[in-house]
Protein backbone atom coordinates (compact mmCIF):
# COMPACT_ATOMS: atom_id res chain seq x y z
CA UNK A 1 0.00 0.00 0.00
CA UNK A 2 1.46 3.36 -0.99
CA UNK A 3 1.44 6.42 1.27
CA UNK A 4 -1.55 8.12 -0.39
CA UNK A 5 -3.72 5.01 -0.06
CA UNK A 6 -2.59 4.53 3.53
CA UNK A 7 -3.45 8.11 4.51
CA UNK A 8 -6.98 7.68 3.14
CA UNK A 9 -7.30 4.30 4.86
CA UNK A 10 -6.21 5.79 8.21
CA UNK A 11 -8.95 8.43 7.99
CA UNK A 12 -11.52 5.71 7.16
CA UNK A 13 -10.33 3.63 10.14
CA UNK A 14 -10.64 6.58 12.52
CA UNK A 15 -13.99 7.55 11.06
CA UNK A 16 -15.45 4.06 11.50
CA UNK A 17 -13.79 2.94 14.75
CA UNK A 18 -13.30 6.14 16.74
CA UNK A 19 -10.13 6.33 18.84
CA UNK A 20 -7.15 4.19 17.84
CA UNK A 21 -3.60 4.02 19.17
CA UNK A 22 -0.55 4.36 16.93
CA UNK A 23 0.31 0.72 17.55
CA UNK A 24 -3.22 -0.32 16.51
CA UNK A 25 -2.85 1.54 13.22
CA UNK A 26 0.66 0.15 12.74
CA UNK A 27 -0.64 -3.41 13.15
CA UNK A 28 -3.55 -2.78 10.80
CA UNK A 29 -1.38 -1.40 8.00
CA UNK A 30 1.66 -3.58 8.74
CA UNK A 31 4.05 -0.68 9.21
CA UNK A 32 5.99 0.95 12.04
CA UNK A 33 4.66 3.37 14.66
CA UNK A 34 7.18 5.93 13.40
CA UNK A 35 5.56 5.77 9.96
CA UNK A 36 2.11 6.22 11.54
CA UNK A 37 3.37 9.30 13.42
CA UNK A 38 4.56 10.79 10.11
CA UNK A 39 1.23 9.91 8.45
CA UNK A 40 -0.76 11.62 11.23
CA UNK A 41 1.45 14.70 10.81
CA UNK A 42 0.84 14.66 7.05
CA UNK A 43 -2.93 14.42 7.58
CA UNK A 44 -2.87 17.35 10.02
CA UNK A 45 -0.89 19.46 7.56
CA UNK A 46 -3.45 18.59 4.87
CA UNK A 47 -6.27 19.95 7.05
CA UNK A 48 -7.69 16.72 8.44
CA UNK A 49 -8.57 17.46 12.11
CA UNK A 50 -6.85 14.52 13.84
CA UNK A 51 -6.87 14.85 17.63
CA UNK A 52 -4.15 13.07 19.62
CA UNK A 53 -4.44 12.22 23.32
CA UNK A 54 -1.43 10.89 25.21
CA UNK A 55 -2.02 7.34 26.40
CA UNK A 56 -5.38 7.15 24.60
CA UNK A 57 -4.75 7.47 20.87
CA UNK A 58 -5.88 9.38 17.81
CA UNK A 59 -9.40 10.33 16.77
CA UNK A 60 -11.13 12.66 14.34
CA UNK A 61 -12.62 15.91 15.58
CA UNK A 62 -16.34 15.45 16.20
CA UNK A 63 -18.45 16.30 13.16
CA UNK A 64 -15.70 15.65 10.60
CA UNK A 65 -16.55 13.36 7.72
CA UNK A 66 -14.83 12.62 4.45
CA UNK A 67 -16.41 14.23 1.41
CA UNK A 68 -18.00 11.84 -1.15
CA UNK A 69 -15.38 9.41 -2.42
CA UNK A 70 -14.73 8.49 -6.01
CA UNK A 71 -14.79 4.81 -6.95
CA UNK A 72 -12.55 2.82 -9.24
CA UNK A 73 -14.23 0.73 -11.93
CA UNK A 74 -13.64 -2.46 -9.92
CA UNK A 75 -15.03 -0.91 -6.71
CA UNK A 76 -18.14 0.34 -8.49
CA UNK A 77 -18.79 -3.04 -10.12
CA UNK A 78 -18.37 -4.78 -6.74
CA UNK A 79 -20.89 -2.47 -5.08
CA UNK A 80 -23.45 -2.81 -7.86
CA UNK A 81 -23.20 -6.61 -7.92
CA UNK A 82 -23.71 -6.47 -4.16
CA UNK A 83 -26.94 -4.53 -4.61
CA UNK A 84 -28.15 -7.18 -7.08
CA UNK A 85 -27.62 -9.83 -4.38
CA UNK A 86 -29.54 -7.80 -1.78
CA UNK A 87 -32.47 -7.39 -4.18
CA UNK A 88 -32.60 -11.18 -4.72
CA UNK A 89 -32.08 -12.45 -1.18
CA UNK A 90 -33.35 -9.76 1.22
CA UNK A 91 -36.85 -8.46 1.95
CA UNK A 92 -38.57 -5.81 -0.17
CA UNK A 93 -37.56 -2.95 2.14
CA UNK A 94 -33.85 -3.67 1.80
CA UNK A 95 -34.37 -4.54 -1.86
CA UNK A 96 -35.81 -1.08 -2.49
CA UNK A 97 -32.95 0.55 -0.56
CA UNK A 98 -30.44 -1.46 -2.58
CA UNK A 99 -31.97 -0.20 -5.82
CA UNK A 100 -31.85 3.37 -4.48
CA UNK A 101 -28.21 2.91 -3.53
CA UNK A 102 -27.55 1.55 -6.99
CA UNK A 103 -29.02 4.70 -8.55
CA UNK A 104 -26.97 6.94 -6.24
CA UNK A 105 -23.75 5.11 -7.05
CA UNK A 106 -24.43 5.38 -10.77
CA UNK A 107 -25.28 9.10 -10.40
CA UNK A 108 -21.95 10.06 -8.83
CA UNK A 109 -19.79 8.05 -11.22
CA UNK A 110 -17.99 10.00 -13.95
CA UNK A 111 -19.39 9.21 -17.39
CA UNK A 112 -16.21 7.42 -18.51
CA UNK A 113 -16.23 5.09 -15.51
CA UNK A 114 -20.01 4.61 -15.68
CA UNK A 115 -19.79 3.47 -19.31
CA UNK A 116 -17.09 0.95 -18.42
CA UNK A 117 -19.09 -0.26 -15.40
CA UNK A 118 -22.16 -0.84 -17.57
CA UNK A 119 -20.04 -2.72 -20.08
CA UNK A 120 -18.61 -5.02 -17.39
CA UNK A 121 -21.99 -5.56 -15.71
CA UNK A 122 -23.41 -6.85 -18.98
CA UNK A 123 -20.96 -9.74 -18.65
CA UNK A 124 -21.65 -10.46 -14.95
CA UNK A 125 -24.83 -11.67 -13.28
CA UNK A 126 -25.73 -12.91 -9.79
CA UNK A 127 -27.44 -16.26 -10.31
CA UNK A 128 -27.65 -19.15 -7.86
CA UNK A 129 -29.13 -22.09 -9.80
CA UNK A 130 -28.51 -24.68 -7.06
CA UNK A 131 -30.42 -22.78 -4.40
CA UNK A 132 -34.11 -22.15 -4.00
CA UNK A 133 -35.41 -18.66 -4.63
CA UNK A 134 -36.42 -16.73 -1.53
CA UNK A 135 -40.22 -16.69 -1.55
CA UNK A 136 -42.45 -13.67 -1.01
CA UNK A 137 -43.52 -15.06 2.40
CA UNK A 138 -39.90 -15.48 3.50
CA UNK A 139 -39.08 -11.92 2.49
CA UNK A 140 -42.15 -10.69 4.38
CA UNK A 141 -41.09 -12.61 7.50
CA UNK A 142 -37.52 -11.43 7.06
CA UNK A 143 -38.66 -7.80 7.25
CA UNK A 144 -40.64 -8.48 10.44
CA UNK A 145 -37.85 -10.46 12.11
CA UNK A 146 -35.25 -7.79 11.35
CA UNK A 147 -37.33 -5.32 13.33
CA UNK A 148 -38.10 -7.54 16.34
CA UNK A 149 -34.42 -8.45 16.66
CA UNK A 150 -33.64 -4.74 17.01
CA UNK A 151 -36.47 -4.10 19.46
CA UNK A 152 -35.77 -7.31 21.45
CA UNK A 153 -39.35 -8.52 21.04
CA UNK A 154 -40.45 -12.16 21.15
CA UNK A 155 -42.34 -13.78 18.28
CA UNK A 156 -44.57 -16.81 17.94
CA UNK A 157 -45.11 -19.01 14.87
CA UNK A 158 -46.09 -22.44 13.62
CA UNK A 159 -43.02 -24.48 12.68
CA UNK A 160 -43.10 -27.42 10.30
CA UNK A 161 -40.61 -30.24 10.74
CA UNK A 162 -40.34 -33.53 8.90
CA UNK A 163 -40.53 -36.62 11.10
CA UNK A 164 -37.61 -38.95 10.39
CA UNK A 165 -39.68 -42.11 10.84
CA UNK A 166 -42.71 -41.26 8.68
CA UNK A 167 -41.60 -38.26 6.57
CA UNK A 168 -44.87 -36.62 7.63
CA UNK A 169 -44.87 -32.95 8.60
CA UNK A 170 -45.24 -32.12 12.27
CA UNK A 171 -46.41 -28.62 13.18
CA UNK A 172 -45.57 -27.06 16.53
CA UNK A 173 -46.20 -23.63 18.00
CA UNK A 174 -42.92 -22.00 18.97
CA UNK A 175 -42.41 -18.83 20.98
CA UNK A 176 -38.86 -17.53 20.71
CA UNK A 177 -36.54 -14.67 21.55
CA UNK A 178 -34.96 -13.80 18.18
CA UNK A 179 -31.19 -13.23 18.36
CA UNK A 180 -30.17 -12.94 14.71
CA UNK A 181 -30.55 -14.01 11.08
CA UNK A 182 -28.11 -16.02 8.96
CA UNK A 183 -28.23 -16.73 5.23
CA UNK A 184 -27.05 -20.35 4.89
CA UNK A 185 -26.80 -21.95 1.45
CA UNK A 186 -29.39 -19.53 0.09
CA UNK A 187 -31.90 -20.08 2.92
CA UNK A 188 -32.64 -17.60 5.70
CA UNK A 189 -32.38 -19.09 9.19
CA UNK A 190 -33.48 -17.45 12.45
CA UNK A 191 -31.20 -17.98 15.44
CA UNK A 192 -33.38 -17.74 18.54
CA UNK A 193 -33.87 -18.93 22.11
CA UNK A 194 -36.78 -21.35 22.03
CA UNK A 195 -39.04 -21.39 25.09
CA UNK A 196 -40.22 -24.92 24.27
CA UNK A 197 -36.71 -26.42 24.10
CA UNK A 198 -35.11 -23.96 26.54
CA UNK A 199 -32.06 -23.52 24.33
CA UNK A 200 -30.85 -21.70 21.23
CA UNK A 201 -32.38 -23.29 18.14
CA UNK A 202 -32.37 -22.65 14.39
CA UNK A 203 -35.55 -22.05 12.39
CA UNK A 204 -35.77 -21.91 8.60
CA UNK A 205 -38.04 -19.08 7.52
CA UNK A 206 -39.38 -21.32 4.74
CA UNK A 207 -40.86 -23.66 7.39
CA UNK A 208 -42.57 -20.90 9.39
CA UNK A 209 -46.23 -19.91 9.17
CA UNK A 210 -48.64 -17.70 11.13
CA UNK A 211 -45.85 -15.44 12.41
CA UNK A 212 -47.06 -13.19 15.25
CA UNK A 213 -45.18 -10.40 17.02
CA UNK A 214 -45.93 -10.59 20.75
CA UNK A 215 -45.89 -7.81 23.34
CA UNK A 216 -43.17 -9.56 25.34
CA UNK A 217 -39.60 -8.28 25.32
CA UNK A 218 -36.36 -9.98 26.35
CA UNK A 219 -32.75 -9.22 27.20
CA UNK A 220 -30.07 -10.39 24.79
CA UNK A 221 -27.43 -12.39 26.72
CA UNK A 222 -24.25 -10.34 27.09
CA UNK A 223 -22.14 -13.29 25.96
CA UNK A 224 -24.04 -13.80 22.69
CA UNK A 225 -22.33 -12.45 19.56
CA UNK A 226 -23.85 -13.45 16.23
CA UNK A 227 -20.60 -12.83 14.34
CA UNK A 228 -18.74 -15.27 16.59
CA UNK A 229 -21.64 -17.71 16.97
CA UNK A 230 -21.03 -21.19 15.61
CA UNK A 231 -23.91 -23.54 14.99
CA UNK A 232 -23.83 -26.92 16.70
CA UNK A 233 -22.99 -29.66 14.22
CA UNK A 234 -25.46 -32.48 14.93
CA UNK A 235 -24.86 -34.43 11.72
CA UNK A 236 -23.99 -37.71 13.42
CA UNK A 237 -24.97 -40.26 10.75
CA UNK A 238 -22.10 -41.20 8.42
CA UNK A 239 -23.01 -42.23 4.88
CA UNK A 240 -20.70 -43.87 2.36
CA UNK A 241 -21.44 -44.32 -1.35
CA UNK A 242 -19.71 -45.42 -4.54
CA UNK A 243 -20.20 -43.53 -7.81
CA UNK A 244 -18.98 -43.71 -11.39
CA UNK A 245 -15.93 -41.54 -12.05
CA UNK A 246 -17.60 -40.00 -15.07
CA UNK A 247 -20.02 -38.03 -12.92
CA UNK A 248 -17.37 -36.49 -10.64
CA UNK A 249 -17.79 -32.98 -12.07
CA UNK A 250 -21.57 -33.19 -11.87
CA UNK A 251 -21.36 -34.23 -8.22
CA UNK A 252 -19.09 -31.27 -7.46
CA UNK A 253 -21.47 -28.92 -9.25
CA UNK A 254 -24.42 -30.26 -7.25
CA UNK A 255 -22.80 -28.58 -4.22
CA UNK A 256 -24.36 -30.99 -1.73
CA UNK A 257 -24.23 -29.50 1.76
CA UNK A 258 -23.66 -32.89 3.42
CA UNK A 259 -20.74 -34.06 1.25
CA UNK A 260 -17.58 -34.38 3.35
CA UNK A 261 -15.10 -36.11 1.08
CA UNK A 262 -14.75 -37.46 -2.45
CA UNK A 263 -11.87 -39.79 -3.37
CA UNK A 264 -10.99 -42.28 -6.12
CA UNK A 265 -11.02 -45.92 -4.97
CA UNK A 266 -10.69 -48.93 -7.28
CA UNK A 267 -11.58 -46.80 -10.33
CA UNK A 268 -14.71 -45.54 -8.60
CA UNK A 269 -15.56 -42.48 -6.56
CA UNK A 270 -16.00 -43.01 -2.86
CA UNK A 271 -18.29 -40.37 -1.37
CA UNK A 272 -18.56 -39.66 2.34
CA UNK A 273 -21.43 -37.67 3.86
CA UNK A 274 -22.58 -36.68 7.34
CA UNK A 275 -26.32 -36.16 7.86
CA UNK A 276 -28.77 -35.65 10.72
CA UNK A 277 -31.24 -38.20 9.35
CA UNK A 278 -31.19 -40.42 6.26
CA UNK A 279 -34.06 -38.42 4.73
CA UNK A 280 -31.60 -35.53 4.35
CA UNK A 281 -29.85 -37.40 1.56
CA UNK A 282 -32.52 -39.80 0.24
CA UNK A 283 -33.90 -37.65 -2.60
CA UNK A 284 -30.38 -36.73 -3.71
CA UNK A 285 -29.37 -40.41 -3.92
CA UNK A 286 -32.48 -41.33 -5.92
CA UNK A 287 -31.86 -38.50 -8.39
CA UNK A 288 -28.65 -40.21 -9.60
CA UNK A 289 -30.30 -43.50 -10.49
CA UNK A 290 -27.82 -46.35 -10.99
CA UNK A 291 -24.81 -44.00 -11.13
CA UNK A 292 -24.55 -44.06 -7.32
CA UNK A 293 -24.75 -47.00 -4.89
CA UNK A 294 -25.14 -46.62 -1.13
CA UNK A 295 -22.68 -48.76 0.85
CA UNK A 296 -23.68 -47.75 4.35
CA UNK A 297 -25.66 -47.35 6.54
CA UNK A 298 -27.98 -50.28 5.92
CA UNK A 299 -30.97 -48.16 6.98
CA UNK A 300 -30.43 -45.88 3.98
CA UNK A 301 -30.01 -48.86 1.62
CA UNK A 302 -33.36 -50.18 2.86
CA UNK A 303 -35.06 -46.79 2.34
CA UNK A 304 -33.67 -46.55 -1.20
CA UNK A 305 -35.00 -50.04 -2.03
CA UNK A 306 -38.40 -49.15 -0.58
CA UNK A 307 -38.62 -45.98 -2.65
CA UNK A 308 -37.60 -47.81 -5.82
CA UNK A 309 -40.30 -50.42 -5.22
CA UNK A 310 -42.92 -47.71 -4.70
CA UNK A 311 -41.76 -45.95 -7.86
CA UNK A 312 -41.92 -49.17 -9.89
CA UNK A 313 -45.54 -49.68 -8.83
CA UNK A 314 -46.38 -46.24 -10.19
CA UNK A 315 -45.14 -47.30 -13.64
Amino acid sequence: MNKTDRLLAIVLELQSKGTLRAEDLADTFETSRRTIYRDIQALSEAGVPVVGSTGIGYSLMEGYFLPPLSFTIEEAVSLLIGTDFVVQKFDSSYGAKAQTAQSKIETILPERILDEVHRIRKTTKVVDPNLAKVSYKEKEYLAILRQVILTLTKVQFQYSKIRADTESHRHQVRKVAPYGLILINGSWVLIAFCELRQEIRHFRLSRMSDLIVTTETFLLPAEFNLQNYKTVDDRNIHVRMLAKQGIANRIKESNNFYLEEMAVKDEQLELTFRVRQIEDILSWVLSWGSDIVVIEPESLRIRVREEIELMSKSY
